[in-house]
Order: structure tokens, then C-alpha cells, then sequence
């Protein structure tokens, strides 16, 4: 049933229970689950689901060949999430010597446009691909570097900052960005996906880096355009950012997103006020910090606090935010879903 929940829930149909879904990094949580090994092949991962009711998967492509490998990109680092730390990168490098490389820069120029049609069938064929090894659950399309993220990936948070002072000239850098993703989401468009995740990390966890007229002048009636695209095609569309943007929440639902991924710190109880019955709202008040470092008790009342506002939202979909890392104590995540499973029937 998880795939019928998946696309019932956000289809905004009725359901029998609260869909579910989680961006899962625990090595040890999925052996302690499955008894399988998560590193040695998707059957421990598909096993986990299957114990974990997972209707939704998280995923985004952002095409055939990497950034990095067609021009330059900043590497700034990684933090520490999967087990033993082997995701950890201390490397910091910035190709861009000074503000007017950054803002002389141009993505089209620089990453180039795959053809359209290659572009379209490598889509289509990792949709498919990717569907058919997951049956039981909703995989959708999606980018990840739609615009700022896009911008954060190429020039690192100092250039960014340094460059957007200068509002008119950034404006093109950014209008380039724009223009590289129309390409993407163009061809997405065109595939038999039924649901597309916009990734865009917008904002930081203490709010937004740039004054709001920033976002409102330059960035989301750019994503109106994008997502007007795959309106046109009949695609149902979740924005993705990380950090707080309560105060962005309407601007976003205004340029047309169809349902928000988000992160605890960006008000809950406000999106299920304003928009409770009409979109998708995936996440919980659960923060992945009260999992990892809370009693069962803390767990407890952020699953109830939630469950209080889910249950009246027909496209709820259950989810920690902002996942769960390694870190995260298996007593604790296996407490979390126990108990949850039990009180998610509508």
C-alpha cells in the first residue's frame, strides 16, 4: 500500500494513514532493522523501507556530468554525517580570485546545455529506472541546484556574499543560473514523472542571508517561470530548502510550489494554518537534534504536537527534520517509529 498512500497523499486524496517518508544517512540503524548491510547493495535500503513504511523517496538528478567536471565549481568542505566520517572533507578551494570573476561569470557559458533530447532520455530513463527498483514507493524527478544552491556550489558562500552587493550586475550572474536550470527543468518536463522535488537552499537556520526584496525581486519570480514549466506538463511540485523561511513561506506557495519540504525551524503550525488543506506539507516538528540527543519522552511530545495538525491535512506527509544521521542512537530512532506507527492512522 505505501505507493498508493505516496501518490494518494499527495494527489490530496484521503488515506487510512499519515503517508511517510525519511532522508535516512544511519548505517546502523538500517543493519539493526534489516540485519543486512546498507554499503553492500540496495536490498538492505529497500528492506528498511519495506519495515519503515516509506511511501515517498527523497531524490534529485541534476544531469549526466557534474559541475566540476565542465568548469569551475568552490569545494568548501563537508561535514561529518555517515558512519566512521567518511563523508568528512576538510578540503577548502575557491577558483574565483576576486568579485569581478564572479560577476563576469556566466553558468550557460561555463557548464554548457546538454542537447535536448539526450537530455530528455537520460531523464526519463533514470525516472524509469529508479521506479522500477522501488514499486512499492512514489520515486520522484527533481533538481538540486536550482538557483542559490546552484550559486553557493560555484562560488562559495564569501564570493556570493561579496558579489551580491553589487544588486544589478549579480542579477545577470544569477539570470544565467536561471537559465542553466530552465534547461533542466524543461527537460524534466517532458518524462512521466508525477511528482518533481525543487531543491533550493535559499536561507540559513537563523533566517535569510540577503534582504527579503533580494528574494522577491530576483529569485522567486524565477521560480515562478521554472515551475510554470512543469505545471504545464501536469507535475505536482515540492520546494526543498533547508534553514528558516517562515516569512517566505506565502511567497513560495504564491509562485506556485504544491507542497514545502521543510526543516522544524520554519513554522509548522503557520503552513498547516495557511495551507493545511490545499498543499503538500512534508516534514514534523521532530528535530533530528531532540532524536539524537532527547528522551523518549522529548520524542514523544514533538510526534504528538504534530500529529495534533497532521491529521486535519489531507497531503501530510510524515517526516524528522531535517533527517537522520548517523549519530542519531538506534534506541532512540526505533522509539521514534514505534511510536509513531502506532498513532499515525487518521
Amino acid at each position: 500500500m505505501s505507493y498508493e498512500i505516496g501518490i494518494q497523499t499527495l494527489r490530496l486524496e484521503p488515506t487510512e494513514r499519515l503517508a511517510h517518508t525519511e532522508y535516512c544517512s544511519n548505517y546502523s540503524l538500517v543493519r539493526a532493522i534489516t540485519g543486512m548491510d546498507p554499503q553492500s547493495g540496495g536490498s538492505a535500503w529497500q528492506a528498511f523501507y519495506d519495515a519503515w513504511d516509506i511511501d515517498l523517496l527523497w531524490s534529485t538528478n541534476d544531469g549526466p556530468v557534474s559541475w566540476g567536471k565542465r568548469g569551475r565549481v568552490t569545494d568548501m568542505g563537508h561535514a561529518e554525517f555517515l558512519e566512521g566520517g567518511i563523508d568528512r572533507r576538510d578540503t577548502i578551494y575557491c577558483p574565483f580570485q576576486n568579485v569581478e570573476e564572479v560577476l563576469a561569470f556566466d553558468a550557460v557559458e561555463e557548464y554548457g546545455l546538454t542537447n535536448d533530447a539526450e537530455l530528455i532520455t537520460y531523464y526519463e530513463q533514470a525516472y524509469r529506472n529508479n521506479q522500477s527498483s522501488h514499486p512499492k514507493r512514489v520515486y520522484p524527478g527533481g533538481y538540486y541546484k536550482t538557483i542559490v544552491s546552484g550559486l553557493i556550489q560555484t562560488f562559495g558562500w564569501e564570493m556570493l556574499l561579496e558579489a551580491a552587493a553589487d544588486h544589478q550586475r549579480f542579477d545577470r550572474v544569477i539570470e544565467s543560473f536561471f537559465q542553466l536550470s530552465l534547461h533542466h527543468y524543461c527537460a524534466w518536463a517532458k518524462t512521466s514523472i508525477e511528482v518533481f522535488i525543487c531543491h533550493d537552499d535559499m536561507v540559513w537556520t537563523q533566517g535569510p542571508f540577503m534582504h527579503p526584496d533580494f528574494y522577491r525581486r530576483s529569485i522567486f519570480p524565477r521560480y515562478q517561470k521554472l515551475w510554470e514549466v512543469l505545471h504545464q506538463a501536469g507535475k505536482i511540485i515540492l520546494y526543498c530548502s533547508d534553514g528558516t523561511w517562515t516569512e517566505f513561506v506565502d511567497d513560495i506557495a504564491d509562485a506556485g510550489a504544491d507542497g514545502f519540504i521543510f526543516e522544524p525551524t520554519t513554522s509548522l503550525d503557520y503552513i498547516v494554518e495557511r495551507y493545511g488543506k490545499t498543499h503538500i506539507i512534508v516534514g514534523s516538528k521532530v528535530d533530528c537534534r531532540t532524536l539524537t540527543f532527547g528522551t523518549y519522552e522529548a520524542i514523544q511530545a514533538e510526534i504528538d504536537s504534530t500529529l495534533v495538525l497532521a491529521k486535519s491535512c489531507p497531503g501530510f506527509v510524515f517526516a524528522v527534520g531535517n533527517h537522520i544521521p548517523s549519530n542519531v542512537p538506534i534506541d532512540n530512532a526505533q522509539f521514534y517509529f514505534g511510536y509513531l506507527s502506532q498513532h499515525w492512522k487518521r
